[in-house]
């Protein structure tokens, strides 16, 4: 139970995490707070959804069969197309994040200034080779460095909670525009809360357990909301929320001014660390999902040709996004919650009407259909929101 809960919060925790302060910086520290209780209670309330589906149509079956099964052809057309549309988003948006700190990294530590299209290239080239080696490798160097972050996550956060400034937390929300800011806040924020993909899995480990399936997925949600909000107190209530939104979604720049109100030199390495393996364990894992999924759509053969040939449309589609939006780390990390809302909103609660007509017995979340009708509508505002900050 405890390994499963630690699967839950590792899958939701990681680079998304360092796109929060940004993207919430203008609405004020209580705002912020509010829109992670409610954004957790809808992913909360849906990865029930989904454990309802899963229990009743079969342990051991993936989520890809869940959906044929359910919803035929169709559904298991529109789940692939969003899976995949959001493994490329997430791809592009950790190849931005990463490629902007090794920009910082070269500075800082050799004084070279290089130039981020180089940067790209290079995290690519080096990381991304991780992907066609398998998983056998990725889950060795996953474990690592997410034990690695944790550890940094609770030092960074315990030296700079003294340092936040009451003053800095009594700012109120930016006005100007405010519609516009919490729209492209509540994309961002939803991404965050995006562990659904290992529910499946867990029914199969846990045997079809539903009782201690509710908790694992219920406790597991909780630990990232509230490694959230330490995260945003110590973000906004050190650097401010003003100086951050001034930022323009840009990730060096955090990071640096974080560094600078570290009282001690190995407090700023730790915190430039963590949000190097924050962004890196999200990367290795995100991509091994994506070779993994592509691999198994063009039926690639496990040969050197048919390994490159995967590998190029893995990361070509998103290393050309990232060469072409530098800063745009906050910005595609929203669109990935596009997607995400079919796979984690729209698809379980489909299949949960659809399933509660024919089978009467078994795990039913409670609600009924004024739950799913209000999840429904806030999964369009997600979406409302995302386009409108794209328009």
């Amino acid at each position: 139970m405890l390994g499963s809960i630690a699967i839950v919060a590792g899958t939701a925790i990681g680079a998304g995490m360092l796109a929060l302060p940004l993207a919430t910086a203008a609405l004020g520290i209580i705002p912020a707070i509010l829109l992670l209780v409610v954004i957790w209670g809808v992913s909360a309330y849906t990865s029930l959804l989904m454990l309802e589906v899963n229990l009743r149509t079969g342990v051991g079956d993936n989520l890809h069969a869940i959906t044929g099964k359910i919803l035929g052809k169709r559904g298991q057309l529109i789940q692939g197309a969003s899976f995949l549309s959001l493994l490329f988003a997430l791809t592009a948006a950790y190849l931005t994040g990463g490629s902007s700190l090794l920009v910082l990294k070269a500075e800082a530590m050799f004084g070279i200034a290089l130039d981020n299209q180089l940067a790209v290239v290079i995290f690519t080239l080096t990381l991304g080779l991780l992907a066609a080696f398998g998983v056998a490798w990725v889950d060795k160097v996953s474990r690592i460095l997410f034990s690695l972050m944790i550890a940094l996550l609770v030092i960074t956060v315990g030296f700079l909670l003294p340092e936040v400034s009451p003053s800095q937390m009594a700012i109120a929300a930016i006005e100007e525009g405010k519609v516009d800011l919490w729209m492209a806040a509540i994309p961002v924020v939803f991404t965050s809360f995006g562990f659904h993909v290992c529910i499946a899995t867990l029914v199969r480990y846990l045997e079809g357990d539903a009782l201690t399936l509710r908790k694992v997925l219920l406790i597991g949600s909780t630990l990232p909301l509230l490694c959230y909000v330490l995260w945003l107190l110590v973000t906004l209530g050190t650097v401010g929320g003003e100086q951050i939104h001034s930022f323009g979604g840009s990730l060096p720049a955090l990071i640096t001014s974080l560094q600078d109100i570290a009282s001690q030199p190995w407090v700023s390495k730790c915190i430039s660390l963590f949000a190097d393996f924050a962004l890196v364990t999200s990367f290795i894992g995100v991509t091994l999902s994506l070779y993994d999924f592509i691999s198994e759509l063009t039926r690639a053969k496990s040969t050197i040709m048919g390994r490159v040939q995967t590998w190029l449309i893995t990361f070509v589609p998103p290393v050309l996004c990232a060469l072409y939006i530098p800063e745009g780390f906050v910005a595609v990390l929203g669109f990935a919650a596009v997607p995400l809302v079919f796979i984690i909103i729209f698809l379980p609660i489909v299949m949960v009407l659809k399933q509660r007509k024919e089978v009467t017995e078994g795990y039913q979340v409670c609600g009924g259909k004024p739950a799913l009708t209000l999840v429904g509508l806030l999964g369009a505002v997600i979406i409302a929101a995302q386009l409108m900050v794209a328009l």
